[in-house]
């Protein structure tokens, strides 16, 4: 338990000194995050706060885990050494879509082939249990750039990503301290403790943004720590046996997963690219539908931690059930959202001879003075 409190103290401390000097080092340098038609926000925010955070949890990961007892996490620090460079990039300069995903590949291909994070069996799920090698080498494929991309694309309102990643860590760091598997626990705290100090700075209204070399490396975690939880959690030496793994797993990181993979089936079935940019993330609906940023982060952290709760009581329903109840409840919620915000769109006016008239709800931005600047500069 000292190593966990040490732990994250290092974590918090070195992000929460860290921060400052960035926003003031953005400042100078004009990084902002500049708004656009489909971000929530209408200032110049800085967006480099991925430094702060991947400092303090690098170093107090380096400081806390030995890698000569846990060969495989110098992989591990590898691959979030590549997503985090890759995030930074694309911070400052911009990348493009594919030169993300080859980063993210690249990043995956060291977790799978080198730190021996990967699923090799479904646990039951869907009647399967090992997995041919190939479908083995897809499956992870599939689930490490998914999880990573889905904290990146949660990243639309101040505090979501950071408040979904903390929970998720603290969940994932709980039951592998639990199960005595020490490593795996002290990487999970060593993030939680950054993004508790991160947060101080990017609860609503936001100083900084956490930019895609924070949101990218919250996921890269993330997906080491629910394949690890996958593979061990349901195996019969371990000390907590948790039936279910692989639904209990996925309720763990269901607000960001789930939306993740409905934008992306959205946009395929539209003809688009999966990573072509819009307005149907969750917390976009929310948002239509009339909450605050900080209603919207408290919201979806509260219905993460119901499917959590859900799936923990549930999980000897076996995974398959398990599964089912907690999409239909999902998918039964994002349905009343898309009902209740195309009500929103029609509101009832008085025109000038005093009819009552039917009119599309808009929602207007305007741009701050500060926009106007940089683009008379441009």
């Amino acid at each position: 338990m000292l190593d966990i409190l040490l732990t994250a103290s290092v974590s918090f401390i070195i992000t929460f000194l860290a921060i400052p000097i960035v926003i003031q080092i953005a400042e100078q340098k004009k990084l902002y995050d500049i708004p656009d038609e489909r971000k929530v926000h209408t200032r110049l925010i800085a967006s480099l706060g991925g430094i702060g955070i991947f400092g303090g949890f690098l170093l107090a990961a380096l400081l806390s885990i030995q890698v000569y007892l846990n060969p495989e996490f110098q992989y591990f620090f590898a691959a979030t050494l590549v997503v985090f460079f890759v995030g930074l990039k694309d911070d400052i300069l911009i990348l493009s879509a594919t030169k993300k995903f080859i980063g993210q590949i690249i990043a995956a291909s060291i977790l799978i082939h080198l730190g021996g994070i990967r699923l090799d069996s479904m646990h039951g799920f869907m009647g399967f249990e090992l997995l041919p090698e190939g479908f083995s080498l897809a499956l992870s494929y599939l689930t490490i750039i998914v999880v990573i991309n889905s904290f990146n694309l949660i990243d639309g309102v101040d505090g979501l990503a950071t408040s979904l990643g903390l929970l998720s860590m603290i969940v994932f760091g709980s039951y592998f301290f639990a199960i005595e598997y020490q490593a795996y626990a002290l990487l999970a705290y060593a993030l939680a403790g950054s993004l508790v100090a991160f947060i101080i700075f990017n609860h609503h209204p936001a100083k900084i943004f956490m930019g895609d070399s924070g949101s990218l490396l919250i996921g890269l975690v993330n997906a080491i720590l629910v394949i690890k939880f996958i593979n061990v959690a349901d195996t019969p030496f371990v000390a907590i046996q948790v039936p279910a793994a692989v639904a209990v797993g996925f309720s763990i990181l269901i607000v960001p997963l789930l939306d993740t993979l409905r934008v992306f089936s959205i946009r395929i079935i539209n003809g688009r690219s999966p990573f072509t940019p819009d307005r149907n993330h969750v917390h976009h609906l929310l948002l239509d539908n009339g909450l605050s940023h900080a209603a919207v982060t408290f919201a979806c952290v509260i219905i993460n931690i119901s499917f959590i709760a859900i799936a923990w009581f549930g999980r000897f329903l076996g995974p398959n059930f398990l599964l089912l109840i907690l999409l239909t409840i999902a998918f039964s919620g994002i349905a009343l959202l898309y009902y209740n915000k195309n009500r929103r769109k029609m509101v009832v006016a008085k025109d000038l001879n005093g009819k009552t008239a039917l009119k599309k709800a808009s929602k207007v931005v305007t741009l701050t003075n500060e926009i106007n600047q940089l683009v008379d500069k441009n």
